[in-house]
């Protein structure tokens, strides 16, 4: 048996430069981190050759190819690996439609399983690089490539995406006091919504395609990346909330239904109690509200969101690691 953990994602600045639809033409930037949420993944020996998949269903099917969940058909095709085994996952929140990259981290997970059981390791840039083939190319996902590094790698990291398609991952060297005040000022609230991102990202796409408005919003939101970037690493923390609020303005321009009115009131409230800035993690359309606000002013916004949930997200350091084996 062996069992992988694997983290999901937040993404401060420069989402939507992964799709290749504006990478391809411009290169794009990607600020976020790790967090102490993950996605666990069981990898066993079955006692017969069918194949076992367990996870909000559960499929028994006689060979891996007739398995209908998407990314665990095609992880076992890309692995070679036609039956004889069970998986199964879980989620420490809410898996799908929260905006934390959990598809990306499940694929990364399972990746990164289903290689220790055929006993070799696989490096974390091996990991991302054949996750994203297995859900933009194989699944055919109108997704980027952001959430299959952050998973793989961890920390917080500034990863860049370049025309040639290569992916540069670059850790945030930050001072410990300017780090533990970005964590003392960061608050996450659940709208109780969950959404598919394809269709979102699929608009999106097409969007920045186009030579208008939105790939123009995306080259700022990229450059709003790298200078995060640069702010951190120069230990200046206090800058990033009025930053986060350009960018969700800018991240509104990409694609109809990134927000919604409820989601408009809530952001808006909080920002009157107090909030620097935040956004809406993910495509849009729902899952977790992010804020950076002043310690002083997290009860004022807490009370002003009463009717969302309030759910802490540390940071983690680590990406995708095995954390049991027993042969």
């Amino acid at each position: 048996m062996i069992i992988s953990r694997t983290p999901l994602r937040v993404s401060f600045f420069g989402g939507g430069s992964d799709l290749p639809a504006f990478y391809r033409r411009h290169g794009g930037a990607v600020l976020s981190t790790a967090i102490d949420k993950s996605v666990y993944v069981t990898v066993s020996r079955k006692f017969d050759d069918a194949v076992r998949v367990s996870y909000s269903r559960t499929e028994e099917v006689s060979c891996s190819r007739d398995v209908e969940h998407p990314l665990v058909r095609e992880a076992l095709g890309l692995l070679g690996i036609t039956g004889g085994i069970e998986i199964t996952s879980v989620a420490d929140i809410p898996a799908r439609g929260t905006g934390l990259g959990s598809s990306s981290a499940f694929t990364v997970g399972l990746l990164n399983a289903l290689h220790a059981y055929q006993g070799r390791h696989a490096a974390a840039d091996q990991l991302a690089e054949e996750s994203c083939r297995i859900e933009i190319e194989r699944c055919d996902e109108p997704i980027g490539k952001q959430d299959q590094y952050a998973a793989a790698f961890g920390g917080l990291n500034l990863i860049r995406f370049h025309p040639d398609e290569s992916v540069e991952v670059t850790k945030v060297i930050c001072p410990p006091d300017a780090l533990a005040e970005l964590k003392r000022r960061l608050m996450f609230f659940y709208t109780g919504t969950t959404r598919s991102a394809s269709p979102l990202l699929a608009q999106q796409s097409a969007n920045v395609a186009a030579d208008g408005p939105a790939f123009h919003a995306t080259r700022e939101l990229t450059s709003l990346a790298e200078t995060a970037f640069k702010m951190l690493c120069a230990g200046d923390v206090s800058p990033l909330g009025q930053m986060l609020h350009q960018a969700w303005r800018l991240k509104r321009e990409l694609a109809s239904g990134i927000s919604t009115t409820a989601i408009d009131l809530a952001y808006d409230a909080a920002l009157a109690a107090g909030a620097e800035g935040g956004k809406l993690l993910g495509a849009g359309g729902g899952g977790f509200l992010m804020f950076l606000a002043p310690p002083e002013r997290h009860e004022a916004v807490r009370a002003s969101l009463g009717g969302l949930r309030e759910t802490p997200l540390g940071l983690a350091g680590q990406g995708s690691r095995i954390i049991f084996v027993h042969e």
